[in-house]
């Protein structure tokens, strides 16, 4: 008995039968590779939170350490060959001091080479907290006491701005995602409570929530920093500003969560739910809240830029984090003297780390929003 011949299944009917028994979060996937500008964010955002844990590895110099010799010492640059060989160095530097104007300037010495090289000796820190070493990404190599390597130049006092600006990204990316972890956490239990329980409970819950958002967002925050103490050290101020922060963050996503919840709980499958047997919260975990996953990516990818935008004003109205601290406020609050400016325009430096963040994270978050909800 012959067989028929067997037909070969083509690349539409393969793929078709991919996306069929695909889990939700392969096909937000599969959608989300297709977004190229919100994967070129993502990685933009990742290669932040790698500063964030590697900021004291990637800061050659003591962020804190001042030096009045080394004032306003502008960008070096780095040559990557000599002598047609890969061996990246930069000149040493001459101060002289203009007669005249008695200003001190920095003039590269053509004749005097050093050299750098990997993994370093520098400053001592805590890795991750865990263990004590004085390792850094890249150092000078036989370098003279006053010799330095200075990639975005130095600040006033002679801090390096590279080295400041690197920890100044661990302390406002950390506050950014603390305050809006407790921003989403009370949004969403908030908002839940609203819509399950209803009645006073609503009407409590809605009370505040337009009492809040009624109140001026900039002057409120500027009168609860300016209300913490002098005496505070700067991990009480760090969370404090946290809280200051999320104290706010969390009621445009109550609402969300509300008004979803209210409109989710006569479907069929909630109502299928209750029938199995359900209980409460699995029918809100488990059914309701991944059915609006979208609503809440794309409240917290803009809650994110949000959160980051405060930290930087406080601070750079002086009301956030205080020195020693550094984040990018207090970096920022260098460059608002036009005289400053005028001397050392690299200082303006601290701004783009600040304008880069903020747009990966929305375009990140619009191309999460479309992956979870290509219909929304």
């Amino acid at each position: 008995m012959s067989s028929g011949p067997v037909s070969t299944p083509t690349p539409t009917q393969t793929a078709e039968d991919r996306f069929a028994v695909a889990t939700q979060w392969q096909l937000t996937w599969w959608r989300f590779r297709k977004h190229k500008l919100a994967v070129a964010s993502g990685i933009i955002v990742i290669a932040f939170y790698v500063i964030v844990v590697l900021a004291d590895f990637l800061a050659y110099a003591d962020p804190h350490a001042t030096d009045s010799k080394r004032s306003h010492i502008p960008p070096q640059e780095i040559h990557f060959f000599d002598d047609g060989a890969f061996k990246p160095y930069v000149y040493g530097l001459t101060q002289k001091r203009d007669l005249r104007t008695f200003k001190l300037s920095y003039q590269p010495s053509l004749d005097r080479k050093v050299y750098l090289t990997l993994f370093a000796e520098g400053y001592s820190y805590n890795f991750l907290g865990l263990f004590p070493t004085n390792k850094h990404l890249i150092g000078l190599a036989d370098a003279r006491p006053e010799d330095g390597i200075f990639l975005l130049g130095t600040d006033l006092v002679g801090r390096d701005l590279w080295s400041r600006i690197m920890v100044a990204t661990r302390i406002s990316l950390t506050i950014g995602l603390a305050g809006v972890t407790v921003s989403l956490f009370l949004g969403i239990l908030l908002g839940g409570m609203s819509a399950v329980y209803g009645g006073v409970v609503d009407t409590v819950i809605q009370r505040v929530i337009e009492i809040l958002r009624s109140m001026p967002t900039i002057p409120l925050w500027m009168g609860l920093a300016a209300a913490l103490p002098n005496s505070w050290s700067v991990i009480q101020v760090y969370f404090a500003i946290t809280i200051i922060i999320s104290f706010l963050g969390w009621t445009d996503l109550a609402r969300v969560v509300r008004g979803k919840f209210l409109a989710l709980r006569s479907e069929d499958f909630v109502t299928a739910a209750e029938l199995a047997g359900a209980s409460q919260y699995r029918i809100i975990f488990t059914h309701m809240l991944p059915s609006f996953l979208s609503h809440i990516i794309a409240a917290t990818s803009l809650a994110l830029p949000a959160m980051i935008i405060s930290e930087t004003s406080l601070s750079f109205l002086g009301l956030g984090l205080r020195p020693p601290a550094i984040s990018w406020g207090i970096l920022l609050q260098d460059a608002q003297n036009i005289e400053t400016l005028a001397l050392a325009p690299w200082l303006l430096t601290a701004a783009v780390p600040v304008i880069l963040v903020i747009l990966a994270f929305n375009f990140l978050g619009d191309g999460l929003r479309d992956a979870a909800d290509p219909y929304g």
